[in-house]
């Protein structure tokens, strides 16, 4: 019997760039969004249904937010798990299930539930402290992570050798083994209530060498049938582990061996699917909405190779946002922007992406290269 997905509102704890362009998907299927979000000025505040302006790591907010609404979701992990469990106990919808965004908010469950479920990752050390990273520095070359509250390159720090001790954490973090990669790549999975998965085509993932944020995207990636078969299995054995309904983008390591390592994870649209809105049949913002929602997951094919160019805030610009080079790139065939409705730019800030769609990837790395000059973020 055909359901009617319209009765049902979707609540997201959540109003960034995210939100939003899941917002854009649900506009088209008549489905009534809920925001809750810090920042009054958020970019999903007047596009959205309903919004809160609240703290989404605070109880009783969550919990007052969440009865107003059948489906919970998110956008960000930093939220209260408590109140999504209590909801969930009085019948309400929430996906990713409350339990699985506590463990993925601490790198150090994370990593511990690769180990026991045998997904293969690098070596780690679990350190509580600066002195364990000390006394550890056999372990190096390493990455020190802090083990929650770390995002977008924050809480990371590369310790070489013991030179570079005094820049690790004083806080539970983790020691992992530094790999000698060839490629960092990215899956995207979904599976809805039903137990229906789906997997997207490898992403390739270019990073900004200071801000350590995803800089250029390639789609697809550029490895063997055979890695991009095992590149898959594996995202697909992890949401399968986890039992997790929603998206999910498992980010990995391809080494110089041909071994695939997970590294991180993250429960929601990611920054490795934004491609997809153009890119492929199905963007990854409808499929977050398809799985939470119980729907048919969507078609995940490349329509065409892309490159994603991430739009950041210029280094020593701060204020009131003006996007440089805008015109010019929009006459070009085969190119698409995203501003996120962020008004106020500030150094690294992400305030939008450039999506370019060629049949050819070479010419793809070039004019990826030519729009991220072109374009600037400045105030």
């Amino acid at each position: 019997m055909q359901k009617n997905y319209q009765q049902k509102t979707l609540g997201i704890l959540g109003g960034g760039q995210l939100g939003r362009m899941i917002i854009q998907s649900a506009i088209n299927y008549n489905i009534d969004i809920h925001i809750l979000d810090p920042d009054i000025h958020a970019p999903c505040q007047s596009i959205c249904q309903k919004f809160v302006h609240g703290k989404l790591t605070d109880f009783d907010t969550v919990y007052a937010f969440g009865k107003d609404c059948d489906i919970i979701t998110i956008e960000i992990e930093n939220v209260n798990t408590e109140a999504l469990e209590k909801l969930a106990s009085e019948g309400k919808e929430v996906y990713p299930q409350p339990h699985l965004i506590r463990m993925i908010q601490d790198k150090r469950l994370q990593k511990t539930f690769y180990k026991e479920k045998g997904i293969p990752t690098a070596d780690f050390i679990l350190t509580e402290n600066r002195e364990e990273v000390i006394n550890n520095a056999a372990f190096l070359p390493a990455v020190n992570k802090l083990g929650r509250e770390g995002y977008d390159g924050r809480g990371v720090q590369i310790l070489r050798s013991q030179t570079d001790l005094d820049k690790s954490f004083d806080a539970p973090g983790l020691l992992e083994k530094l790999i000698d990669f060839d490629k960092e790549i990215s899956v995207i999975v979904a599976k809805n209530k039903k137990g229906d998965v789906v997997a997207y085509p490898s992403v390739e993932c270019s990073f900004h060498p200071t801000a350590n944020l995803v800089e250029f995207l390639f789609a697809p990636a550029e490895i063997s049938p055979e890695i991009e078969s095992k590149a898959k299995k594996i995202a697909v054995d992890v949401i399968h582990e986890l039992d997790l309904v929603g998206l999910l983008a498992v980010e990995m390591f391809v080494t110089k061996n041909g071994e695939v390592l997970v590294n991180e994870i993250a429960p929601r649209p990611h920054n490795s699917g934004h491609h997809s809105i153009e890119a492929n049949f199905t963007s990854q913002f409808e499929q977050h909405l398809r799985a939470v929602m119980n729907m048919p997951l969507g078609n995940t094919e490349l329509r065409s190779p892309a490159a994603m160019v991430n739009l950041l805030g210029e280094d020593g610009y701060s204020g009131e946002a003006f996007v440089e080079g805008l015109e010019e790139a929009m006459g070009q065939k085969g190119v698409y922007v995203h501003l996120y409705g962020k008004k106020l730019t500030k150094p690294f800030r992400k305030m939008g992406h450039v999506t370019l769609i060629d049949e050819n990837l070479d010419n793809l790395k070039k004019r990826a290269s030519e729009i991220k000059s072109l374009i600037k973020i400045k105030a």
